[in-house]
């Protein structure tokens, strides 16, 4: 374009001619039998391929020699800066050697200006394509980790607000170095952001505690979480919403917001289970065997797997009973785990009381009469009847 626009220049000799169409075509005559123009044409040509070639067996040896490295080191950032070189623009690169080209040739002042707006704005398009790039494999890789599970939405909703941000700002730097004062622009944007998080402060506030659970993740798909009289699996964390499939069937729906604003129980994350229970046994029972009862309860809890005691003692004497309280861990989250072992307890340990005459204890009401004499009573009577 540059060498174009010198081509078709007009000669000032010939400018003040009487005739505009005479002088333009005299002009052009002497610029394209002008022997200096096709040279410096040529020098631009060869350079601009030389160097593009150069420029793109540079780009291609540093990105297999990283994606080398990252075969060796299984290093998960330098398997995305490969991905971001090989994604360059190849019409920007072309740019790029155009503009190293024309430095080979004398150009006018004014051209040396334009030239260099011409390098900051083919490198900030550049360099917004590259973190773009760069934010879209980072979150890929987010969601293909099999360690953690992230919500899909979550992920779209944080590319799309960095993404805005990063070709916003593109946009801003291009302006400001094409002289144009950007305050005024940017005061505008912020009022008008105000104005509109005012107007949809309730959607937004779901749309970010989308975000907030994205990121921190207190709960995720497939979780069993209990809050209030609320308790389910998480099927779904949407935009707005949260869905639960509850224990009797039906969909619960939640606003992103109000779960984040709840004491949550999450169940699923539970790594062991402390156990707490009691039993009671008849006041009729010897204290030394009262006294074998929390070795027996150990030994029981001991020989079964995924447990780990912790205590057994004669608690109180409460009515009718003598009761004792037991603590084990459960070293599963599982919660039908935990309730076959405490099945099994619960069986050896009627076994074995049976065995050594030990009852348990049941309600008891003793009644004394007082004063006067119980009437008496017929059976006879009572049973012809």
């Amino acid at each position: 374009m540059l060498l174009l626009a010198s081509f078709l220049k007009p000669d000032p000799s010939k400018e003040r001619l009487p005739n505009g169409k005479l002088a333009f075509i005299t002009s052009f005559s002497v610029n394209f039998f002008n022997q200096d123009f096709w040279i410096n044409s040529a020098i631009v040509v060869v350079a601009t391929l030389v160097i593009y070639w150069l420029l793109r067996t540079l780009i291609r040896f540093i990105s297999n020699r990283v994606a080398h490295y990252s075969e060796h080191r299984h290093v998960r950032a330098t398997a995305i800066l490969v991905e971001i070189l090989r994604s360059t623009s190849q019409t920007l690169l072309m740019i790029f050697s155009l503009l190293i080209a024309l430095k080979f040739i004398d150009l006018p002042d004014a051209w040396r200006v334009t030239i260099s707006h011409g390098w900051f704005l083919a490198f900030i398009v550049q360099l917004a394509l590259w973190i773009d790039c760069g934010i879209r494999l980072w979150l890929q890789n987010l969601l293909r980790d099999p360690l953690h599970v992230r919500n899909p939405v979550t992920m779209v909703i944080l590319g799309i607000l960095l993404r805005i941000v990063v070709w916003v700002m593109m946009v801003l730097a291009i302006l400001s170095n094409m002289g144009i004062n950007i305050t005024a622009l940017v005061a505008s944007l912020g009022v008008g952001g105000i104005a509109i998080a005012l107007a949809i402060q309730t959607v937004l506030s779901d749309v970010f505690a989308s975000l907030a659970i994205g990121l921190d993740r207190p709960f995720e798909h497939g979780d069993f979480v209990v809050f209030g009289d609320i308790a389910g699996s998480i099927e779904h964390i949407g935009l707005k919403t949260t869905r639960i499939r509850s224990l009797s069937g039906e969909q619960i729906v939640c606003s992103n917001t109000i779960m984040l604003q709840q004491t949550i129980h999450n169940y699923k994350r539970m790594q062991q289970r402390r156990i707490v229970f009691k039993f009671g046994i008849s006041y009729a029972t010897p204290s030394e065997k009262v006294r074998e009862i929390s070795g027996l309860v150990k030994d029981i809890i001991q020989s079964i797997e995924l447990t780990r005691f912790d205590r057994a003692h004669f608690l109180a004497f409460e009515d009718s009973k003598l009761s004792f309280e037991v603590v084990y861990i459960v070293l599963d989250a599982d919660y039908n785990k935990y309730m076959d072992i405490q099945q099994e307890i619960n069986l050896r340990l009627m076994a074995e009381l049976e065995a050594r005459d030990i009852r348990f204890a049941f309600p008891i009401r003793q009644v004394e009469f007082s004063g006067g004499n119980f009437p008496t009573v017929d059976l006879k009577a009572v049973a012809n009847e």
